[in-house]
């Protein structure tokens, strides 16, 4: 099976690193911090005019994961750690960000096959040594050389297979470090690995497959995407009835509609989010998400040193606003663990809910229900590759992830999302809360459709976040 061959190849990123990376020398456990990250100290066998040029070691963080479409990526990252110190003979190269993304491709003349991709962004450290040409080209080298071993490796493992092509090398994302005096290595090769049976095909109701294997968009039926079996928007009310009144909500996170502001957020246009068509079911064709059901009016951004649980009894916030206007609201309050512990929290509001509808049925249903059903599309549109692969693109359902709240009050459901409540989110936490201000976040929340009838999807909505500041996050005042 493709999932097999896929952990198979996987599984070599753990062990057998001799035996197919050229630059590796030696390394060892420093710290195993829970199943998906750890703490390595590696020392680089570069074989670069070694006379003259010092040894270079490396202490980093390992953080892996394995995507609902059976691909996995790893992640690597320079850490402080006290019990790996310098060595002495030893220059502590820094990896910016880098690491390797496995994923299967579509078939070929019947065999399935596997790509796998490699990046490094890494600063050697020293005399500029990576300023020499000499040494770029010796350490991309390495690098597709590593690659290849593990593609050699692997079909010397199994006779079987028949050796793959040449790889293709494919330069992502070309980096320069921005400080005096240094520069980086930032180079991607990638390579295409065979597999031994079809990709599956089933769907499982608490993910979605993957994007890369949709139906392209020109061949979806376009008369399917927001009309249910009368012809009416699915799960809307008749909003266009009437406006909502939208003064009087605030958040302390303001908007701005400009494209390069930064601190604040903007509604995210539906349309960058691909979801569940009508005939999801039969081909597994996804459309864009078009208008939300909910309109999304303030984000608040707080921070105190316990969680902040329950925030919509907050006095004067947008959900009691939203009351006062005899609006229905819901509050998502995506909570982050830490020395200090941050929320923020989306308010999104609608006239009222259609009885019987899907999204009815998930405000009013039970905890088994709502988790089962409450999906998040995340997209980082822009940041580094490190965190552009840590936080993915494929939809999630969080209520299998991690631990949720539900709080339903008389015209209003909050949903509290305990993020450190996972350990596999606690390791993307780490990798992106270093760098959040130079992250673009989008966004789009949603109850996931199973039946015929439930489709297609509707988004709840979608926000985009830029840039955000630690800084500017205030401590609330709630009530006991």
């Amino acid at each position: 099976m493709c999932s097999f061959f896929l952990t198979k190849i996987f599984l070599l990123f753990f062990s057998c690193y001799l035996r197919w990376d050229c630059s590796f020398q030696y390394g060892s456990l420093v710290e195993e911090v829970d199943g998906h990250t750890a703490i390595l100290y590696h020392r680089l066998q570069l074989d670069w005019f070694s006379a003259f040029t010092w040894p270079r070691d490396l202490c980093y963080v390992r953080y892996w994961r394995r995507n609902d479409d059976g691909s996995y990526v790893v992640l690597f990252q320079s850490r402080e750690h006290p019990n790996c110190g310098p060595q002495p003979g030893f220059v502590r190269a820094h990896i910016e960000s880098g690491g390797f993304n496995i994923s299967p491709l579509k078939s070929r003349n019947g065999r399935v096959r596997t790509q796998v991709q490699h990046l490094m962004q890494i600063d050697l450290k020293g005399w500029g040594v990576g300023y020499l040409p000499s040494f770029q080209q010796h350490s991309l080298l390495h690098m597709l050389n590593s690659v290849a071993g593990l593609r050699e490796w692997f079909s010397q493992s199994d006779e079987s297979q028949i050796l793959p092509r040449i790889p293709v090398m494919d330069n992502m994302a070309l980096s320069v470090s921005s400080k005096k005096g240094t520069k980086t290595q930032d180079n991607t090769v990638q390579t295409s690995l065979p597999a031994d049976e079809s990709r599956h095909s089933t769907v499982e109701e608490e993910s979605d497959e993957d994007e890369e294997f949709q139906l392209p968009e020109s061949e979806l039926e376009p008369s399917t995407r927001e009309l249910d079996a009368d012809g009416k928007l699915l799960g809307l009310d008749e909003e266009d009835s009437g406006e909502i009144d939208f003064s009087g909500f605030s958040g302390n996170l303001r908007r701005d509609d400009r494209d390069n502001s930064r601190d604040c957020w903007r509604i995210s246009d539906g349309n960058n989010f691909r979801v569940r068509s009508k005939n999801f079911i039969y081909d597994k064709s996804k459309v864009p998400a078009g208008k939300p059901l909910m309109e999304l009016v303030a984000v608040d951004w707080f921070k105190d040193v316990k969680r902040m649980d329950h925030v919509a009894k907050r006095k004067g916030c947008a959900v009691q606003v939203a009351a006062e206007k005899g609006l229905f609201s819901l509050a998502i309050n995506l909570q982050v663990p830490g020395t200090t512990n941050y929320s923020m929290v989306f308010y999104f509001v609608s006239k009222k809910l259609i009885p019987n509808s899907l999204l009815q049925r998930f405000v009013d249903g039970d905890d088994e229900f709502r988790n089962s059903r409450f999906k998040l599309i995340p997209s980082v549109p822009k940041g580094s590759w490190i965190v552009r692969q840590s936080v993915g693109s494929t939809p999630c359902l969080l209520g299998k992830a991690v631990d949720i709240t539900y709080i339903r009050g008389a015209n209003y459901l909050e949903i509290d999302v305990d993020i450190g409540s996972s350990t596999v989110a606690n390791g993307v936490l780490g990798l992106v809360c270093g760098v959040i201000t130079t992250l673009v976040v989008d966004m789009a929340f949603l109850v996931q459709g199973h039946t015929y009838e439930e489709l297609p999807e509707r988004l709840i909505g979608a926000v985009r976040m830029s840039h955000i500041e630690l800084s500017s996050a205030i401590v609330p005042v709630l009530e006991d």
